[in-house]
């Protein structure tokens, strides 16, 4: 072979490596840092301009009129305009962290009700139910995370088909699969309602690495507001009715509720209660402190006031009900067998909370799309006070002190 061949055949060779060396780097590339596709994985971006008026909350609708409008799902009184809003909708249900990194979490002022309980690790998740009470101003909510079969149960009273907003999820085959159970119940189907941030993107959701004023690590920052959410809903047709033109509450029963408040003189002297979800993990343990005059319990994490970023106000409720459910590993195989379970159709022990005092009974939930229900030691369904509601799910063996 000649000099001028072999170099020919040389330059090949090297020519090949750098070919070969390029198509595996880039393999690799795409493996271990996936590339951003528009619409599925979001850079770092400021936050909408939305929290301008009403203490952080932007205005959507004139709120002076009477509120002789009941809310069905908390007995709240609303405007004409606000009931207006709502009954072209069909709730919407976040899922919102409480990692300590995750504090003070925004939008949860405007949830009429909140569901919390451990995700995993001891660290306990909120899902909010936004309806009523969100028409009238936009939030931003977050940081919005991922779904749990249990919460699915939860969410599920809401006329079976509610807006679900979520960050991915548990889907290890098994019984905490909640992807896949997501598919199996229809909400990603014909009747639609799954606003799952993995093939909805960028405006819809977005990140914010800074949002609480210091860089928090990547599975704290992911946010949404209430309008982009049902903007969403609405390009779909996923409006307050399925395509079968069945409306959400249809056959929607929900709780009982007083038909007036208790007079300041009659409320009660119960003016803390405080448990905890898991022993040694105090970050997560509660505290409410009851304003009589206002007829509000106040909430505490870890011995901190627990505020709304957006309006820097202190989250308080008219209702807080503590169940104790049946706590479980999933042992579907996921490392570390974090994922859980909670015997949410059943019945145990309860407390509700209202208007300074407690009554001691039990809650009681038949099936997925049953409403979990609570009774008094009599077997008398109890009436709620009508206003904001917080239910509490803490495992056996925990209960509150009060």
């Amino acid at each position: 072979m000649d000099t001028k061949q072999l170099l020919t055949t040389l330059a090949g060779l090297l020519g090949l490596y750098l070919f070969s060396a390029g198509i595996s780097y880039a393999v690799f590339t795409y493996l271990l840092e996936p590339p951003t596709f528009p619409g599925l994985l979001t850079p770092s971006v400021e936050a909408p301009a939305v929290t301008e008026e009403a203490g952080g909350l932007k205005v959507l609708l004139d709120t002076s009129g009477p509120k002789n409008q009941t809310c069905p799902i908390t007995g709240e009184q609303f405007t004409k305009n606000e009931k207006e809003a709502w009954k072209k909708r069909r709730p919407l249900l976040v899922m919102v962290e409480n990692h300590e990194e995750s504090r003070p979490q925004s939008g949860l002022s405007l949830a009429d009700v909140v569901y919390e309980a451990v995700a995993e690790g001891g660290i306990t998740r909120f899902m909010g139910v936004y309806y009523c009470g969100a028409q009238a101003y936009e939030a931003i909510l977050g940081p919005v995370r991922s779904a749990r079969t249990y919460y699915l149960d939860w969410a599920s009273e809401y006329g079976g088909f509610p807006l679900y907003a979520h960050v991915g999820g548990a889907n290890t085959d098994g019984p905490a699969d909640a992807l896949g159970q997501i598919e199996s119940y229809g909400w990603g189907g014909a009747i639609g309602n799954d606003l799952n941030q993995f093939s909805i993107g960028y405006p819809t959701f977005w990140r914010d690495y800074e949002r609480l004023g210091h860089t928090v690590a990547t599975e704290h920052t992911m946010y949404s507001t209430t309008e982009r959410l049902w903007k969403v809903a609405k390009d779909r047709e996923w409006t307050n009715t399925s395509p079968e033109g069945e409306a959400w509450d249809e056959d929607y029963v929900g709780w009982k509720f007083a038909k007036k408040e208790v007079e300041e003189a009659d409320r009660g002297d119960v003016a803390e209660i405080t448990y905890s979800f898991w022993e040694a993990y105090s970050d997560y343990d509660v505290r409410w402190t009851y304003d009589k005059a206002a007829n509000l319990y106040r909430r505490f994490n870890d011995g901190e006031a627990l505020k709304d970023l957006d309006t820097d106000q202190q989250l308080g409720v008219k209702n807080v009900i503590v169940l104790v459910q049946k706590e479980s590993k999933a042992n579907d195989g996921y490392p570390g067998n974090v994922h859980l379970l909670y015997g949410t159709t059943d019945e145990g022990k309860a407390w509700v909370f209202k208007n300074g005092q407690v009554v001691e009974g039990k809650w009681v939930k038949r099936s997925r799309l049953d409403k979990t229900r609570f009774y008094d030691s009599t077997g008398k369904e109890v009436e709620l006070e009508p206003g904001k509601i917080w239910i509490s799910v803490v495992p056996l063996g925990e209960e509150p002190n009060y």
